[in-house]
């Protein structure tokens, strides 16, 4: 017990990690455009996420919402720029990579605080959530990364006219979830890390054999 209070620590920052990179997955702003014409955005702001874009309207443009319309995307649909399908799918492997790692930490630290008899294991499920979690954390990073600059550099997505969007925004700039990703990204990092450092003590009973 004594000598793994850094992966406990490490199952901590892992959970904080793993939940805020949920959240920054299903938040939708990741992108946050500012448009000229009030026609239809009515607040003049859209926010741009992985999954869908929304924005506040006065007009009744889909049934069903009277301020808020938002539209899902498609796998199908090629106007999607490359940052956001690739987002799709590393965050949804971060999530589940993140997952493993926790139950593989979970099983470990059972081990230790428990006093099962399967001292064996416990190192190799230790390092094996701390790969998860090394890997997760990467997989948060590149989407994070890469849609950041997207924004930095005020990129345009050809958006089809039903989802009533223009096709580049007058401004831009990150939304909730590119910082929510960041900080998912330092703790999946820093807990694989702590994970990875874990060594077995060696008893008198060990070295004997």
């Amino acid at each position: 017990v004594s000598t793994s209070h850094l992966q406990l620590a490490a199952f901590a920052l892992g959970t904080v990690g793993w939940i805020l990179c949920t959240v920054s997955m299903g938040i939708v702003e990741w992108r946050v455009w500012h448009v000229d014409n009030t026609t239809i955005i009515s607040s003049g702001v859209a926010w741009v996420g992985i999954w869908k874009v929304c924005f506040i309207s006065y007009l009744h443009v889909s049934p069903g919402y009277r301020e808020q319309f938002c539209r899902k995307f498609s796998g199908y649909d090629s106007f999607i720029p490359q940052e956001i399908y690739a987002a799709q799918g590393l965050m949804l492997t971060a999530m589940f990579m993140g997952l493993l790692g926790l139950a593989a930490t979970i099983f470990a630290l059972r081990n230790v605080y428990m006093g099962v008899t399967h001292k064996t294991l416990i190192a190799p499920f230790f390092l094996l959530g701390g790969f998860f979690y090394i890997f997760s954390g990467l997989c948060v990073l590149i989407p994070v990364s890469w849609n950041f600059y997207s924004v930095t550099h005020n990129q345009s997505i050809a958006f089809p006219p039903s989802y009533y969007m223009p096709s580049s925004p007058a401004a831009q700039e990150a939304g909730a979830a590119i910082p929510v990703g960041i900080v998912a990204v330092i703790l999946l990092l820093l807990s694989g890390t702590f994970s990875l450092s874990y060594r077995f003590p060696m008893t008198a009973n060990t070295i004997t054999k």
